[in-house]
């Protein structure tokens, strides 16, 4: 038994290791140039543990966007302060999801935007992220009433008009800026309560 647990805690470091060569290879070279020779130098493993982990690179890609997204949906959840009503929880849950989206540019860019070069793998994996976005958002805004101002497809279209957002921002290359949208999503997110309510 507990060789089986050491095995499963090295698979589970090196996994580890490499979506860390991904993300500072994609850092550098950006996810087009990055070849799996830049991951697996950056992660200090061989190529054969890389194919132990991922048949591809674009596997490699997918597996790092949702480890980055579980990340910054973290950052959200520890964000929350149920002693304070809706409205503030999302202002300080979304100021501190743009700071952690914001901390690394080039990957920022490679995880909103090259993701979905990968075709229905990318788009899958996103969609996958915007559900659990979506319903965390259904459980903040939801939890504290007996009304139910916020509907799953009214917060999947918050999410998606966030996401637009944000995609604007890294084209227009401000992406260490990103807190400067917090108002306009809280603003978003009222408006759309409002209606709904």
């Amino acid at each position: 038994m507990k060789q089986e647990q050491d095995i499963s805690a090295s698979e589970r470091l090196h996994r580890h290791r490499l979506l860390e060569g991904m993300a500072q290879a994609v850092a550098e070279k950006g996810y087009a140039e990055t070849t799996i020779a830049d991951i697996v130098r950056a992660a200090a493993v061989s190529r054969r543990t890389f194919y132990e982990h991922f048949p591809a690179k674009a596997d490699c890609l997918v597996a790092l966007y949702e480890a980055a997204s579980r990340n910054a949906l973290d950052v959200l959840r520890q964000a929350i302060d149920p002693a304070h009503d809706w409205e503030e929880q999302a202002e300080a849950a979304l100021g501190a999801y743009f700071d952690c989206l914001s901390r690394n540019p080039v990957l920022m860019r490679t995880l909103f935007v090259e993701i979905l070069g990968l075709g229905a793998e990318g788009l899958a994996a996103r969609r996958r992220v915007n559900r659990e976005l979506a319903d965390f958002m259904l459980q903040t805004v939801n939890g504290q009433g007996k009304r139910k101002p916020l509907s799953p497809d009214l917060a999947l279209a918050v999410v998606g008009g966030i996401n637009e957002l944000v995609l604007r921002a890294i084209e227009q290359e401000r992406v260490g800026r990103l807190r400067e949208l917090t108002g306009v999503s809280v603003d978003l997110l009222r408006a759309v309560t409002r209606g709904a309510a």
